[in-house]
């Protein structure tokens, strides 16, 4: 593990930065530099709970803390501040912590259903969503995810990803009162909420960067910060762009100082410097200040990305899991009923170290992101090999792993396949990506996906995509024509898909408005602040005049709505699709047939899901007993089983 020895600086070695201080000791000189300032001492105020918790970290956490930063007055800085913490954590929030204690795979429940939202578009502001929590209840949803809303600046704000404040709520939805109230109802209701927590960078707006850009030097030190191009020449050597055509580079240029910032992402998001022990102390405070307002999943984003070294990619990095290692125990140690959520947009094997291991655990549940392409890709082809190699993979990987599983989420899709095995399946990546990109946007002939592109390189060509389940399945195009035995197929495409999700390895996560079948909304073209960016065609305004139509049968959200209300109905009251279950794949020896099999001591289930608009059979011969199909109640054979065109089956064995 390498020690911080120095931050890299725009300055002179020569020149220190201003003293920093920890606690009653002030330390002045390099921030890497080791200053004694005696025993670690036990914060005064605790109780017999709190210091049995801290007893069971503290020689791990303090071993991480030296090692990473060898600065014991930091560290002292940091269980002061721990106890602090605990301290004001409400009564309430103190006592669900001791209950998850007892039950630390509360999350991982057969009954536990997620939907993601944005405040402002579902219902206004943080009041709106609390009157809005029967709605909410109506969808089975007992996990919800409120989109970025922490202060941010109109038009630089990244989707709310540029954070200006990590104690402020943006004011058009309401104050941080407002959320802790939302909190404390959905509590009563037996409801999770979860927050991002944006982890890599702050907002050009941040009074950090304010001060930073002021030339105040502890503030720059707090960044990365250089005079000159040498050092980010040696930076753009092997740390590759994320968006190179919208925000290419990884640094900034500031005139008024005459000096570089790194912006990973957007010139607007500075990224913080995690080399700097204040940085650590003080986001780790903000984490704690969003948990102490009653948030039950934190989902810290970017994390990859944030930890840089010279002659790197600056992904990935060692010192990023010893991070995410000690945010784990902090969180155990002042609020152990919270769950840390990892975003990390790569293939699950290689997602899969961002669990940590048994011992050492570091997120609770990650992202199944490349899941999400794979699927699409099997929806356009017609072929579920690449999506069955995904399932192996994940079956591979130790039950206790906990993926959230979703169709569609917030952002856009990108076609991060595996292109060298679909190459030996005759699927050569540029072709196929424009074909795919083809397909979803409706120019390829039989396709019934309407959709726009995002980020697209008029040069190579490459592309993401955009656009709301519901559109992407071709019930937007079957409405527009007016053709009812279209809308019909689009409704069973988008039910097989939301069957094969809720019946996957982990945590199902719905987008607020496919539950009703909400199309592409394309009014963001009329926003000068939306209008570049075409991921505000899948967060719309939710339709509200939509919901009336749910309670009626002949309607395209009565439809819908009611048959994934049974899905996730049968969901919850079957035990075998509780996280911990075995989860494999089951060969049908037809291409368009995924095959998938969950296994518990109470019970087994065989879910079959055809990507074909053709009828097929899965040619599978289960015969350790007669099955039953919970969908319908009939007793059916697995063996041979003919699956409509598009059609799905969860066979359960009795």
């Amino acid at each position: 593990m390498e020690k911080v020895e120095k931050f890299e600086s725009t300055k002179k070695e020569t020149q220190a930065p201003k003293a920093l201080k920890a606690g009653n000791v002030e330390h002045v000189g390099k921030a890497g530099e080791k200053i004694s300032a005696g025993k670690t001492e036990r914060p005064e105020k605790e109780d017999g709970v709190y210091q049995e918790r801290l007893a069971r970290h503290l020689d791990e956490l303090k071993w991480l803390y030296m090692e990473l930063y060898g600065n014991q007055g930091f560290f002292e800085d940091l269980l002061k501040n721990l106890s602090r913490f605990y301290e004001e954590r409400k009564p309430s929030l103190k006592k669900l912590d001791q209950a998850r204690e007892q039950q630390p795979d509360w999350y991982r429940k057969n009954g536990m259903l997620g939907m993601m939202l944005y405040v402002d578009q579902f219902a206004g502001t943080l009041n709106g969503v609390r009157k809005k929590l029967e709605y909410i209840k109506r969808c089975g949803v007992n996990y919800v995810h409120l989109m970025p809303l922490l202060d941010t600046v109109e038009g630089r704000s990244d989707g709310g990803y540029a954070v200006a404040d990590f104690r402020k709520v943006q004011e058009k939805l309401g104050t941080m009162e407002d959320l802790e109230k939302l909190a404390e109802e959905c509590h009563e209701e037996g409801i999770s909420l979860c927050l991002d927590f944006v982890m890599n960078h702050t907002s050009e707006d941040h009074e950090w960067a304010k001060r930073a850009r002021a030339g105040e030097r502890e503030y720059q030190d707090r960044y990365f910060f250089f005079d000159n191009y040498s050092v980010p020449a040696m930076y753009e050597k092997t740390v590759p762009q994320v968006f190179p055509t919208t925000a290419p580079g990884n640094f900034t240029w500031l005139p008024e100082r005459q000096e570089f910032v790194m912006t990973t992402f957007y010139p607007y998001q500075w990224d913080l410097n995690y080399r700097n022990p204040v940085v650590f102390n003080e986001m780790v405070y903000n984490f704690l200040y969003l948990a102490n307002q009653g948030i039950d999943v934190l989902r810290i984003d970017a994390v990859p990305y944030i930890w840089k070294q010279i002659g790197t990619n600056c992904r990935n990095l060692p010192q990023v899991h010893t991070i995410v290692r000690m945010m784990r125990m902090i969180g155990e140690i002042v609020c152990p009923g919270i769950v840390l959520l990892g975003e990390v947009v790569m293939e699950p094997d290689k997602v899969a170290p961002y669990f940590g291991t048994v011992e050492k655990p570091e997120c609770h549940m990650l992202y199944n992101v490349t899941t999400m392409a794979t699927t699409w890709h099997t929806v356009a082809t017609r072929d579920a090999r690449l999506l069955k190699r995904q399932m192996e993979i994940i079956s591979g990987l130790p039950s206790s792993y906990t993926f959230l599983n979703y169709l569609r989420c917030h952002d856009d899709i990108g076609w991060g396949l595996d292109y060298p095995l679909l190459e030996d399946w005759g699927m050569l990546q540029v072709p196929h990506k424009k074909y795919l990109n083809d397909y979803f946007t409706g120019k390829w002939e039989g396709s019934v996906s309407r959709g726009e592109l995002y980020n697209e390189d008029l040069v190579t060509g490459d592309a993401r995509f955009c656009a709301t389940t519901a559109s992407m399945c071709g019930i937007e195009k079957a409405g527009f024509e007016g053709n009812e035995a279209a809308m019909e197929a689009a409704i069973q495409t988008d039910v097989m898909l939301h069957a094969y999700m809720l019946f996957l390895s982990g945590i199902p996560m719905l987008y607020s408005g496919d539950e009703i079948g909400q199309v592409n909304d394309y009014t963001y073209k009329e926003d000068p602040n939306k209008a570049p960016d075409s991921r505000y065609i899948h967060r719309g305004k939710f339709q509200w005049d939509l919901v009336d139509n749910i309670d009626l049968p002949q309607t395209v959200q009565g439809r819908l709505f009611a048959r994934l209300a049974k899905l996730e109905e049968l969901r919850a009251a079957e035990k075998v699709f509780d996280a911990s279950a075995a989860f494999w794949t089951l060969e049908t020896w037809d291409d368009a047939i995924l095959g998938l099999v969950r296994e518990k001591e109470d019970g087994k289930l065989v879910g079959l899901f055809n990507f074909s608009d053709e009828a097929r059979i899965a040619w599978i011969d289960e015969k350790d007993g007669q099955y039953q199909d919970l969908l319908t109640g009939e007793s059916i054979e697995a063996s041979a089983v003919s699956v409509d065109g598009h059609g799905f089956y969860w066979l359960k064995r009795v």
